[in-house]
């Protein structure tokens, strides 16, 4: 682990490097650790330790971004130089605002020791016992379990100094049969909060629990989502309109819903990088600091969220919300999501539910059409049909085409209980809970 002193003093020496002009400087610093298991059985340990180096220098509004992964003197000196011909050869960018200056970032207290010195027999001794339990019902476990820890620094010209610490723990299993599957997924930063066993035990009963599933006609069903299904809607939700580039360019569902109702009261969304139940970071990869936006406020929306670039754009102030220089062309992104929970279990939604359908999740969804959000897909790794406010038999895998938009205005329930899910891919994680929906499109079967 570099530590602080080490970060800002690598990040010094590049300023020092670019003179008197401007220049940032971003530092990334990981080491994580990933035990991967297939058939019952553990067949890849690996760890990983890199720093990642991003510079940023600027002529005027010239921009000229340069990477490296080594921190030797000649390197530094290299970055630096590729830097600068790069703002040589670059336009002007005529939106460019300048760096941000020096600000105060709250503290989010979120190395944990354990988590960051967790050894490979740790997490073997967990994924074995999940082996064990899917052996032991004839099913076949596959999956990951990764801890870690990764440090984050930023300095500029400006006088911007940050830098956060983080650990952090993840285990997603599935659990197949000869004609079912389950899954589960749980991460945090603490290694302890991450109950790798009742995970796997989560997979293996939806996948006894889903053998023999029946084909069912296409139509219009109440579903109701385990928080895997709802994690896929407020992603689809954010990279295809939480972000004000998105706002901007007119293709967010965001656009012409403003301020206006649109989805049920029962539905609030909001951002929140201070928050210690997600995976807490007190400021964005410009140096501005995080803060919480509300996104849809009991079914209203809000608006977007911003970084400096767009906020210029729109006449707006950041929300801290910038990515890396590197990924900065996909504008900004939401990246510590929240859904306001309810008061009802899972069961509860089953008992209420004349006929319709139990989903645990979502597979391999795309958008159609970002304006309202409408998301093709499939269901995975169990689907079951209620009737009579009971489970009654598993069900082959479908296939919807549905307005994200419009089934968040169709929820009739809210799970009392949120579970942090990290992103497929990207960055950032979401705490939701499970959904009911009072009426969801499926447009066929997968088989």
């Amino acid at each position: 682990m570099l530590g602080q002193n080490e970060s800002f003093k690598i990040c010094q020496q590049i300023l020092q490097r670019c003179g008197k002009n401007p220049a940032e400087v971003l530092l990334f610093s990981q080491d994580s650790a990933l035990t991967r298991f297939a058939n019952n059985t553990i067949h890849q340990n690996v760890a990983e330790t890199d720093i990642h180096i991003i510079v940023r220098y600027i002529i005027g509004k010239q921009i000229g971004t340069a990477t490296t992964n080594r921190v030797e003197p000649a390197a530094l000196d290299e970055v630096v130089r590729r830097a600068v011909v790069n703002a040589q050869a670059s336009p002007e960018d005529p939106f460019f605002c300048g760096l941000v200056g020096p600000a105060e970032y709250n503290q989010v207290p979120v190395f944990d020791e354990d988590t960051a010195a967790y050894s490979p027999m740790g997490r073997a001794q967990a994924v074995s016992q999940v082996s064990r339990l899917a052996k032991d019902k004839k099913l076949n476990a596959s999956g990951a379990f990764t801890t870690g820890y990764s440090e984050t620094a930023i300095a500029n010209s400006e006088g911007v100094l940050a830098y956060h610490a983080s650990t952090s723990a993840n285990f997603q299993t599935v659990v197949m049969g000869e004609d079912s599957s389950g899954f589960s997924q749980g991460g945090g930063w603490r290694v302890q909060d991450v109950p790798v066993v009742e995970l796997g035990q989560e997979a293996i009963q939806k996948a006894e629990r889903g053998r023999n599933p029946q084909l069912i006609e296409s139509g219009d069903y109440p579903v109701i989502l385990d928080h895997y299904a709802t994690e896929d809607i407020l992603f689809n939700l954010n990279y295809t309109g939480i972000g004000a580039q998105s706002v901007f360019e007119g293709r967010s569902w965001m656009n012409d819903r403003l301020d206006q109702k649109v989805m049920s009261e029962k539905v609030s969304i909001w951002d929140d990088g201070l928050d210690l139940r997600c995976l807490p970071m007190p400021f964005d990869f410009e140096g501005v600091p995080k803060q919480r936006v509300d996104i849809v406020r009991q079914g209203v929306v809000m608006g977007p969220v911003y970084d400096r670039y767009t906020a210029q754009k729109m006449g707006k102030t950041s929300t801290g919300h910038a990515l890396p220089p590197t990924a900065r062309s996909f504008g900004p992104i939401a990246s510590h999501l929240f859904m306001a929970t309810g008061e009802a279990s899972v069961e509860d939604m089953i008992r209420s539910t004349k006929k319709g359908l139990y989903i645990t999740r979502f597979w391999y969804t795309r958008t159609v059409h970002p304006r309202d959000c409408i998301t093709t897909g499939m269901t995975r790794d169990g689907v079951f049909m209620i009737e009579d406010g009971e489970i009654s038999f598993p069900v082959k895998n479908l296939r919807f085409t549905q307005s994200y938009v419009q089934a968040l205005a169709e929820v009739e329930m809210v799970g009392k209980t949120a579970h942090l899910l990290g992103v497929e891919w990207g960055e950032g994680a979401s705490c939701v809970p499970a959904l009911k929906i009072q009426k969801f499109t499926f447009t066929g079967s997968t088989v």
